[in-house]
């Protein structure tokens, strides 16, 4: 199967299919190197949040590297104790200065707290002001989905949740594709705990390739968007370099039979925070 390095979301954006995550970088010189070899590299996608408080590091990162803004995508969000209608207004100029960007390209909720519908409204209102080009959300399980639908004038065009083999959310990326939201999988390896099953083991040694790189190539063959992280230059340039191969059907379909509905984290219908 022959996968671009882009996809086309709902209203003709182009969105990279492989995204640089900086999540738990809060040392600025962390995020910022990990950014600039990201980008020296070839992504062209940044994924950040409020919370992570590596904003203004990743905003000198994109300055220093020379890319041209229209080449670049950026993505951040509102942190759950910022979501509201106002507070996510102000809660999105805070970012916007971090970053030293006229403009976001996606803006998501992080988790949805009960607020979500005012909190979209305001993202919805963002959009419509052309300060981001493309409204998202995170962690939403299907009927989080139907509650913002229920108020949206426009739907959010991007889900982030977490999606790894151990986790293939094979009925919530159906019920998404079927209202042409994109997914982006976050945590995308899982805890490398699928790295050492016989048959992703099988299919590096087919590939030449790494076994990161062959959960990376299943996200890109489901249709998943994919944010691996990593602070190491060799990883970094190894997570992106998945589109000299491709795997077949009935290994994709291998590869999405290990799901174990194992989390790496809380569960978006049971957090505290």
């Amino acid at each position: 199967m022959t996968v671009s390095k882009t996809i086309l979301l709902e209203n003709g954006v182009e969105m990279p299919r492989i995204g640089y995550g900086v999540f738990r970088m809060k040392e600025h010189e962390v995020a910022f190197n990990g950014v600039k070899e990201a980008l020296k590299a070839g992504y062209r996608a940044v994924d950040t949040a409020a919370i992570y408080q590596n904003e203004e590091a990743v905003g000198e990162a994109i300055k220093a590297s020379g890319i041209a803004r229209e080449d670049l995508f950026i993505t951040t969000k509102v942190w759950n104790t910022d979501q509201g209608y106002d507070n996510t207004l102000r809660a999105f100029e805070t970012s916007l200065k971090k970053l030293d960007l006229d403009y976001i390209d996606l803006y998501l909720t992080h988790w949805p707290k009960p607020t979500l519908a005012d909190t979209y409204k305001a993202i919805e209102r963002l959009y419509d002001e052309k300060l981001i080009r493309v409204p998202g959300v995170s962690n939403h399980h299907q009927h989080h989905l139907e509650e913002v639908f229920a108020i949206a004038n426009v739907k959010p065009m991007v889900n982030q949740i977490e999606c790894h083999p151990s986790l293939s959310q094979d009925s919530l990326r159906a019920f998404c594709a079927e209202h042409k939201i994109k997914l982006t999988a976050w945590a995308p390896l899982g805890t490398g705990i699928v790295f050492t099953h016989p048959i992703v083991r099988q299919l590096a040694q087919k590939y030449g390739k790494t076994p990161a790189q062959i959960v990376l190539r299943w996200h890109l063959e489901i249709g998943n968007i994919a944010i691996p992280k990593s602070v190491t230059p060799e990883r970094i340039a190894e997570n992106i370099d998945i589109y000299d191969f491709s795997l077949a059907s009935d290994e994709v379909a291998a590869i999405t039979a290990l799901n174990t509905f194992h989390r790496t984290s809380a569960d978006p219908d049971n957090f505290d925070f």
